[in-house]
């Protein structure tokens, strides 16, 4: 972030010139660099222009005022697919062995469009590596205050790359569902806020809570930091795992101090669109004005709508569930649908894609004044007019690919999975 008042220098002279909140003159084709240092911006086209003046003197809450923020996707799917993350334990040990691999990830979301960087420490507790069991004889490395200091600092470095955000992440410990009680899972939670109180992020975002309680301990721990807060819970119509409805949830989130509440993960985009509703409903006859989010999973999941333990049920996941993902179409629509719901912060989670990222920028580019810094590779439905192959050319338009039901290809393919009943116990 690049906060008002702050002095930038032009790379072709020696004059000064401010970034205030009322006035901010550039050139166009003008490289500009913060006085205190850090990456070279290139104002070369006046969507890059309004994306600099905009995007880079805006805290979090300004940004959602202006217009739609755009979030980043999935981190612990993706980079387990790449190599990087163990499926089962899903912990980001990754930030201090794989860094450039996160690194890399940070990039490309941030060149897909997205407004802010979140810290990639989900299910970076203490507790939580220690109920995974990985790395126990690396504790003095693989501990909840280094994976966080890293993650902290690989997620500035890409932030400050694009003029983007930096979101402090928290998720659910498993203190919480082992019933530790409540001193035990504040005490998780305060081990993250000390080292984003030290690292300066600029806003906290607590997500994939699976019980509102557990969501209302984590907002009470952020609202230590006096920074802005953005919370999201796991939960689709039918509510969070102890029966609690979206409606209740999202006056609890907001009763608490949240500055900004929705759902994430678990859904996929218009079932949670569907329970976004539901939520601004209740937060409205309740006279509960926050902002809404929507970070859903990237994969096609109906026949989960109404089962409150979500997509980590169905039969493929996590090793079969290609056949399940989100076009960039379908993405699109999401955005847009989201977007005329009144959602300011669109992102995606588990399964959300970079090429995800990039069609709800796209699809929102009048509505934030800019395209995404990738823009230049991609050319729309019309780049198909430059192949040599006319199936390719004549499909150049919008109205075909939003009118197009994708096959599978395979023969013995299944539209609906069989979901298994539940079992007793709890899920972290």
């Amino acid at each position: 972030m690049r906060p008002t008042g702050s002095y930038y220098q032009l790379v072709h002279g020696t004059n000064w010139f401010i970034h205030s909140a009322n006035c901010f003159t550039v050139p166009t084709s003008t490289l500009c660099q913060p006085v205190h240092g850090g990456r070279w911006f290139m104002v070369a086209t006046i969507h890059d222009y309004k994306r600099f003046v905009v995007h880079t003197g805006k805290a979090f809450l300004e940004r959602l005022a202006s217009g739609p923020v755009v979030g980043d996707g999935s981190f612990v799917v993706t980079l387990e697919r790449r190599g990087y993350v163990e499926a089962g334990a899903w912990t980001p040990e990754a930030v201090v062995q794989y860094p450039e691999a996160v690194k890399q990830l940070h990039r490309d979301y941030l060149r897909a469009g997205s407004d802010v960087m979140q810290t990639f420490t989900f299910y970076s507790s203490d507790d939580k590596l220690t109920f995974a069991g990985n790395h126990a004889d690396q504790r003095e490395i693989v501990n909840c205050e280094n994976l966080n200091r890293a993650a902290c600092d690989l997620a500035r470095e890409v932030a400050d790359e694009g003029g983007a955000l930096v979101a402090g992440g928290l998720s659910p410990v498993p203190g919480y569902v082992e019933s530790k009680g409540k001193d035990h899972v504040m005490g998780e939670f305060m081990k993250q806020m000390e080292v984003f109180k030290e690292k300066k992020i600029d806003f906290l975002l607590g997500e994939f809570f699976g019980y509102i309680e557990e969501a209302e301990w984590a907002i009470e721990a952020m609202k230590t930091m006096h920074l802005p807060i953005a919370c999201s819970m796991r939960v689709g119509p039918a509510g969070d795992l102890s029966g609690v409805t979206p409606q209740e949830c999202a006056i609890r989130m907001a009763q608490a101090g949240a500055d900004v509440v929705g759902v994430n993960c678990n859904y996929d985009p218009f079932i949670s669109l569907e329970t976004l509703e539901m939520m601004k409903i209740a937060l409205k006859e309740a006279g509960y004005d926050v902002y809404l989010m929507v970070q859903p999973v990237g994969w096609h999941t109906q026949e989960i709508r109404d089962d409150e333990r979500g997509y980590t049920v169905l039969p493929e996941f996590p090793y079969a569930m290609e056949p399940r993902l989100l076009t960039r179409i379908d993405v699109a629509r999401f955005a847009r649908e989201a977007y005329n719901l009144g959602v300011r912060y669109i992102g995606g989670c588990c399964g959300f894609e970079p090429y995800h990222i990039r069609a709800i920028a796209e699809e929102l580019a009048v509505e934030r004044g800019v395209r995404p810094p990738g823009k230049d590779k991609h050319g729309g439905y019309e780049s198909l007019k430059k192949s040599m192959l006319d199936n390719q050319t004549d499909r150049c338009t919008r109205e075909y690919w939003e009118n197009l039901t994708p096959a599978t290809g395979r023969k013995n393919g299944k539209l609906l999975a069989n979901i298994a009943p539940r079992e007793n116990g709890q899920q972290t």
